[in-house]
C-alpha cells in the first residue's frame, strides 16, 4: 500500500453539517481575514521574536558510539553531554536508531490530521486538565499570549497492563472506526521513542558520574506523553509566537522537527537557533531531571517561532516518571552535608501544577517548590 493512501483519514463527516465553533483557532481563517491577526495572539515587545538570531552550537552525540562499549566513544559522549547540560541542556543525538520509514509515515498521518476539518479533529478535544487530545491554540484555557500553533497529545506507558495509557487506546476511543492505522503508528513512534530515552537516561546517568542503570531503571515504568505540534502559516510572524518561553516540566524532551526551523533557546542572555538536522534528534533536559540531578544539569528557556511562508511541524516525546514515585537527586548528587536544590516530589504532583495551576515558563520549578512548601505547611 502507498504511503499516500496509509495516511490518508476516513471521510465520514458531513461537510455541510459542521458547525464552527467561532473560539476555536483556525490559522486559514485568522489569516484571510483582515490586515492584523487577533489580538489575542499578539506578544507583548519583550517577548517577540527578533529577527537576527544566530544558531547555537550544540554538541553531536553519537548514541550508537556510545553504547559500542568503545572506551573512547563513550568518554567524549558523556564528556559532551556534561559540558551541554551544565550549560544549557540542549544536545543533538545521531544514530539513535528511529526507523526513517517510521518517522516519514508519523509525518504523513500529522499532515492528514491537522488538514481535517475542525470536526474531525474535535473528536479527540482536550479536555481541561488532562494530557492527551487535541488542543487548537490554547483557546479557552487562556485569553492572551496565546500560541499559534494546534497540538494531538497521547499519554504513554510501556507497562503493558496499562492499556487506558496507549495510543491505541486512546485514538479508537476517542476518534472511532477509520482511524486504526494513526494510532498504529504513533503507538510504534511512542515505542521507539521510549526505548530511546531510556537509552540517553544512561548516558545522563555516566555523564554525572553515578551508576549507568540508576535513572534509566527510575524511568522504565514511566508514565509520558508524546505530543504532536503543527505552526502553520502567520501573517505577521513578527508579532506571534507559535510556543511561548518556557522550561519543560517533565524530565527529557526527544525532539524530532522537519527542515522549516524555529526552535530557539535563550543562551549567554539572548536567543539562538537550534538549526534542523535530518539525522538527528533534539534532546533537552527538563525541569524534573534538573531536579533529580540537584540543579547539576540545566533545563533552559526555549521556545518555538513561526513564519509566513511555510508551515513547521514537529513530535515531541515527554519522558515522564511514574506518577506516584517520589522524586530526590540520588546521594551522589546531594554531597556529605545534604544540601538540596529542590525538596522530593511526585511526578503526578507537578503535572497536576502545571495543568490547573500554572503557565509554564521560565520559572515553573522555582514556583512548584514554593507552592509545594507552602501547601505542606498547612
Amino acid at each position: 500500500m502507498a504511503m499516500e493512501g496509509i495516511a490518508t483519514l476516513p471521510k465520514i463527516f458531513n461537510e455541510n453539517k459542521t458547525k464552527v465553533d467561532p473560539s476555536n483557532f483556525d490559522a486559514n481563517l485568522l489569516n484571510q481575514q483582515s490586515n492584523h491577526i487577533p489580538q489575542e495572539f499578539v506578544w507583548p515587545d519583550n517577548e517577540k521574536p527578533s529577527r537576527d538570531v544566530q544558531p547555537l552550537q550544540v554538541p553531536l552525540i553519537d548514541l550508537a558510539g556510545f553504547l559500542s562499549g568503545d572506551s573512547f566513544l563513550v568518554s567524549e559522549a558523556t564528556r559532551l553531554v556534561s559540558e551541554a547540560s551544565k550549560k544549557h541542556g540542549f544536545f543533538l543525538v545521531t544514530n539513535h536508531g528511529v526507523d526513517e520509514t517510521l518517522l516519514s509515515r508519523a509525518y504523513l498521518f500529522m499532515d492528514s490530521f491537522f488538514k481535517a476539518p475542525a470536526c474531525e479533529k474535535q473528536k479527540a478535544q482536550r479536555t481541561w486538565g488532562e494530557s492527551s487530545g487535541y488542543a487548537s491554540s490554547f483557546v479557552g484555557r487562556f485569553s492572551s499570549k496565546l500560541p499559534w500553533k494546534e497540538t494531538l497529545s497521547f499519554k504513554f506507558s510501556p507497562v503493558e497492563k496499562c492499556h487506558s495509557q496507549t495510543v491505541k487506546h486512546f485514538v479508537f476511543e476517542k476518534m472511532g472506526d477509520g482511524y486504526e492505522d494513526l494510532g498504529k503508528v504513533y503507538q510504534e513512534y511512542a515505542e521507539a521513542m521510549n526505548i530511546l530515552s531510556l537509552k540517553i537516561m544512561e548516558l545522563l546517568g555516566m555523564s554525572l558520574g553515578i551508576e549507568r542503570r540508576h535513572f534509566r531503571e527510575l524511568f522504565e515504568d514511566n508514565e509520558s506523553i508524546l505530543r504532536l505540534n503543527y505552526y502553520p502559516q502567520c501573517k505577521q510572524p513578527d508579532l506571534a509566537l507559535g510556543t511561548g518561553p518556557h522550561c519543560d516540566p517533565t524530565s527529557l524532551t526527544i525532539l524530532h522537527q522537519d527542515q522549516v526551523g524555529g526552535l530557539q533557546v535563550f543562551v549567554d542572555n539572548k536567543w539562538q537557533s537550534i538549526l534542523p538536522n535530518p539525522k538527528a534528534v533534539v534532546v533537552n533536559i527538563g525541569d524534573t531531571f534538573m531536579a533529580l540531578t540537584n540543579g547539576r544539569y540545566k533545563s533552559c528557556l526555549h521556545r518555538a517561532v513561526v513564519n509566513n511562508e511555510s508551515e513547521r511541524k514537529s513530535f515531541a516525546f515527554f519522558l515522564c516518571p511514574k506518577g506516584d514515585k517520589v522524586l530526590k537527586p540520588p546521594e551522589e548528587l546531594v554531597g556529605v552535608i545534604p544540601e538540596r536544590e529542590y525538596p522530593d516530589f511526585t511526578w503526578s504532583t507537578f503535572l497536576e501544577f502545571t495543568q490547573k495551576h500554572y503557565r509554564a515558563d521560565m520559572n515553573t520549578l522555582e514556583e512548584f517548590s514554593k507552592w509545594l512548601k507552602n501547601s505542606r505547611s498547612f
